[in-house]
């Protein structure tokens, strides 16, 4: 009984201190074209992020090779909204599949770990040569981590 309670209590605890955020995907933004605004988040564990379908044919998609170990991907359909719940710590990259090419990412960085930051350094030195344009954003918004 004392079990439960007790995980009841810090179910609660962690629940009442988790934030909400909103990235917002756009055809244009402050940064440019095919932008998420904004597209680097500092987060808590436990923290919500929703990725709201501000202008159609988006969507919000994790990166392989570019999040945490043990952390659940996500794909979102096009022109729909997406509520990503992270709850292990790291560095997440992430991007609009459609305009990939066109270099539409953001990063999330969760808890202040960057104990995978290598890993997605790595693997976005493979990803950058998919891009046609904006070639440097990527490394861009992980620097700013």
């Amino acid at each position: 009984m004392k079990k439960l309670l007790f995980t009841l209590i810090l179910t609660i605890n962690f629940s009442i201190h988790s934030a909400e955020h909103t990235v917002k995907m756009l055809n244009q933004g402050t940064e440019g074209y095919m932008v998420f605004e904004p597209a680097v988040l500092n987060v808590a564990v436990g923290d919500s992020v929703t990725f709201e379908s501000t202008d159609a044919a988006h969507n919000s998609a994790s990166m392989a090779g570019m999040i945490p170990a043990g952390a659940q991907s996500w794909n979102s359909d096009l022109s729909k909204d997406i509520t990503v719940t992270f709850d292990i710590p790291g560095v997440y990259a992430y991007q609009c599949t459609p305009h990939s090419m066109m270099a539409m990412v953001g990063v999330i960085r969760v808890g202040n770990d960057m104990s995978n930051i290598t890993n997605v350094k790595s693997a976005a030195e493979a990803k950058k040569a998919s891009f046609v344009m904006n070639k440097d954003r990527l490394d861009s918004y992980i620097n700013q981590l």
